[in-house]
């Protein structure tokens, strides 16, 4: 994982163009995607300034949020990232021009956000391989699936527990 220390060789020599970039929050993944020369588009929150919007949580739970070309460096602070194009194996990525040109286009913009169906992830896999793909959301959806069905089961055996104690025989 790369870090920000000025003793250790620079991280910014491995990132290539269109690399998607895995920047480790303290209670969540954020994701960038990297443009080159030091600078990476990433989502940030519509009612936040540039800098306090890199590590807010209260971006997690934004409706909306701009499109913004930022310093790697800044975004990233004292949190610790790392390349991951996890996907490559099973997306092809799209041709690095186009994937800058999809880019650019888009900086500035205000966009929907939902954490669930079009969140940091969704955004930059979409530039990457012109598909929306994000397993931090494929995971959250799973853990919400599993709490409903079990608070569902523990329901349907309360009311059968309750209806059981309060016949007279």
């Amino acid at each position: 994982m790369a870090s920000n220390d000025p003793d250790l060789p620079d991280p910014l020599a491995d990132l290539q163009p269109g690399d998607l970039i895995e920047i480790f929050r303290p209670a969540y993944q954020h994701w960038a995607l990297y443009l080159g020369d030091g600078y990476i588009i990433n989502l940030t929150p519509v009612d936040e300034g540039p800098v306090a919007a890199m590590s807010s949580v209260k971006s997690v739970f934004s409706r909306k949020a701009v499109v913004r070309m930022q310093l790697l460096k800044e975004v990233v602070g004292s949190d610790s990232y790392r390349v991951n194009n996890k996907y490559d194996h099973n997306h092809t990525p799209l041709p690095i021009c186009e994937i800058i040109q999809r880019a650019q286009v888009l900086i500035g913009q205000e966009v929907s956000y939902d954490l669930l169906g079009s969140n940091c992830e969704h955004f930059v896999t979409l530039l990457r391989y012109g598909e929306g793909v994000s397993e931090q959301a494929t995971r959250a959806i799973g853990a919400i699936s599993l709490v409903t069905a079990a608070a569902s089961a523990f329901s349907v055996l309360g009311l059968i527990n309750t209806r059981s104690r309060n016949r007279p025989f």
